[in-house]
């Protein structure tokens, strides 16, 4: 890589090179050019100690520097009084380096703008003063007799108020004005009572001069700061638009300071981000790394229990552990390779941004910096933390738990099995796989029978609540509401009961029909209530939303229709459907989901069954859905794994279905 004759600054403006020895080694290619012997070099040596026995000698520089001043003030004060002498030193260095040129124009803008400051806190200052000899110069004779007219005129303000209501209630009550005049003339009326009363506050001296004390204590600070910003600002302006000249060819730094990140920020001569990196380097060095091999683990081995599996250990190690603290070491590892990156790739830029010419920010600028782009991941940070260690963890363990062989034999200690759990679905093997598809057939009909039960209940009430020609429309809602009022379970309980073997609905049937209806001992009886019932209980949710899906249709399209001469029936399919579809097809899919994982309603009305053995084993009902068969799989019979197996299965379908029907609503296409 050869150097080039021109150099940028931040804005993009180019600069002519100021440094000879590069532009000699550019225009002598084939020759070689001294770079210890080049007098530009000597210069630019020369130039530095100088510079640093300048430097020396401006500490010993004083400032006129007064008890009172803040620590803001002292350090502006300082400022100032190195700024001409600066001044005069880098002015003679103008033509040699951009560095000189920098420093000049820095202490030209300090030696312009920090007087205003100065002037600025001086004025402050002497009003302060001045209000504080006032308030000590009022005499308590004088205060007592100032408060004593305050009284008074309070009271004639207060009389005045309430003459003003008694005539706003009397021009009410003659007639003379509507209600709500005399609710817009009460408001007016108080709203000049109010004002009245600050002003009558303010005639008191000594509280007006307090509250002048106390502002003027805060724009001490708070103007100083503001002014302070803007001068910060102005030689940040400077910094970006003039350029900087580098020898270096190649971005190196990043790479070899790469396993240490706040080193590359230093050598760039960005102390605070170094700062911040090195801290970063301290969780990688002290956290991360010794916890991915074991060390503070609690029981497990960092990454390398997550492959042994507790396997030889000892007799209280238990796999579970392992396997979640060797999931944590991972995710610790990933945690400081994005640190690692991230520093890598901020040291890479800025030696890529100072070959060209780009200045490295200083604090200042990175402050800015982080205040308006990386505001968003700041603020998001936190929850992506506890997203991490309260969702990822568990889902990570519950997908690594499928390919192990955690059953009832194997519950202290498991080991790898690859996909024999899913073979064991897939292929219908076991006791546990047997079932599987018998479930999973009934699931899917369960969830198109019950949801799609739900939906067209919900919507043909909500037609009929909304048509004019009805009377008694709140009753016939609250109806309507009722079954999602009403706690879920205590519904599905009840209809338990009814349906029982020595339930009314069966009393009834067998006294008025001699039928006997089993109706929880009959697979297909036991289906057919529970689509019922659930329809019947989601039908409320569905009504609500279409009842305010079509309270809020223009009139003017069915007028149109009418014109038209459409049907009712037309009217319902071209107008009403599609509008009620647009706004409510996210929650009608999201209604097919809860319903595909409605564990409460199958465990309550039946417990799942009937029990036929020899189809489902002993591990599922005729009714079990799959989250109820993964419940009675892992919480009643220890098969962790193939529950844990179905989740992951169960999770991916849900997923894809759900992408496929949101993608295709407008809805989502439109938001």
């Amino acid at each position: 890589m050869n150097y080039r004759l021109e150099i940028r600054d931040s804005f993009g403006n180019v600069h002519e090179r100021k440094n000879q020895y590069i532009l000699d080694s550019i225009k002598n290619v084939d020759g070689q050019v001294n770079k210890k012997t080049h007098p530009y070099n000597k210069k630019l040596k020369e130039f530095k100690q100088a510079e640093k026995t300048f430097l020396k000698s401006l500490n010993k520089v004083d400032a006129h520097i007064e008890n009172g001043d803040s620590r803001s003030i002292k350090n502006l004060k300082r400022r100032l009084s190195k700024a001409q002498l600066k001044k005069d030193f880098y002015g003679k260095y103008l033509d040699l380096t951009y560095d000189a040129v920098l420093q000049y124009e820095i202490a030209e803008a300090e030696k312009d703008q920090i007087p205003a400051i100065l002037n600025h806190y001086e004025e402050l200052n002497e009003k302060l003063s001045e209000s504080e000899e006032r308030l000590k110069s009022l005499k308590p004779s004088e205060l007592k007799e100032r408060e004593s007219e305050i009284e008074i005129k309070k009271k004639e303000e207060i009389e005045r108020f309430h003459q003003k209501t008694n005539e706003i209630n009397k021009k009410y009550s003659d007639g003379l004005i509507s209600k709500k005049a005399k609710k817009t003339e009460g408001k007016i009326a108080i709203r000049e009572h109010k004002e009245k009363l600050n002003e009558i506050e303010l005639l008191n001296e000594s509280k007006s001069i307090k509250e002048t004390i106390e502002n003027l204590k805060h724009r001490k600070k708070i103007d100083v700061k503001s002014m302070d910003n803007v001068l910060e600002s102005y030689i940040s302006n400077i910094r970006r638009k003039t350029p900087v000249e580098v020898e270096q060819k190649k971005p190196f730094i990043s790479f070899l300071t790469a396993v240490l990140p706040g080193l590359g920020q230093l050598l760039n001569g960005q102390k605070m981000k170094a700062f911040l990196f090195f801290l970063g380097s301290l969780f990688i060095y002290l956290i991360a790394i010794p916890y991915a091999l074991g060390f503070g683990n609690y029981q497990g081995d960092g990454i390398a229990g997550l492959v042994t599996l507790a396997e030889g250990g000892r007799r209280l190690d238990r796999s579970i552990m392992f396997m979640i603290e060797g999931i944590i070491a991972i995710i610790l590892v990933i945690l400081a390779l994005f640190i690692f990156i991230m520093s890598f790739k901020d040291v890479h830029r800025v030696e890529k941004e100072k070959i060209e010419g780009i200045r490295p920010k200083n604090w200042f600028e990175s402050k800015e910096v982080i205040a308006t782009d990386g505001f968003p991941y700041l603020a998001s940070s936190p929850g992506y933390i506890l997203t991490i260690f309260i969702v990822l963890i568990p889902i990570i363990t519950a997908i690594l738990i499928s390919f192990t062989n955690l059953d009832p034999n194997h519950q202290s200690k498991f080991n790898w099995i690859g996909i024999e759990n899913y073979k064991i679905l897939f292929l219908g093997r076991g006791v546990a796989g047997k079932a599987f598809w018998l479930i999973l057939i009934w699931t899917l009909i369960w969830t198109l029978g019950a949801t799609t039960l739900a939906i067209l209940l919900g919507f043909v009430l909500a037609l009929l609540a909304n048509q004019e020609r009805i009377k008694g429309k709140p009753i016939f809602r609250t109806i309507y509401l009722l079954p999602w009022a009403v706690p879920a379970f205590i519904t599905i309980m009840f209809f338990s009961l009814m349906v029982g073997r020595q339930g009314p609905i069966t009393e009834l049937f067998k006294n008025a029909f001699n039928i006997t209806l089993d109706v929880k001992s009959n697979p297909t009886l036991t289906r057919i209530s529970l689509i019922l019932l659930q329809g019947w209980l989601g039908s409320s949710y569905i009504f609500l939303l279409s009842t305010g899906v079509l309270q809020g249709i223009p009139k003017d399209l069915y007028e149109s229709a009418d014109i038209d001469g459409a049907t009712g029936f037309q009217k319902t399919w071209r107008i009403t459907i599609p509008l009620v579809l647009f706004q409510t097809a996210p929650l009608l899919i999201s209604q097919y989901t809860f319903n595909f994982n409605n564990f409460s309603i199958i465990y309550l009305f039946n417990g799942g069954g009937p029990f036929n053995p020899s189809k489902y084993g002993n591990l599922a009902g005729s009714s079990d859905i799959l989250i109820s068969y993964i419940y009675k799989l892992t919480m009643e019979s220890n098969y962790q794994a193939l529950g844990a197996a179905i989740s992951i299965l169960i999770s991916l379908v849900l997923m894809f279905f759900a992408y496929i029907g949101f993608k295709n609503t407008k809805a989502f296409k439109e938001s």
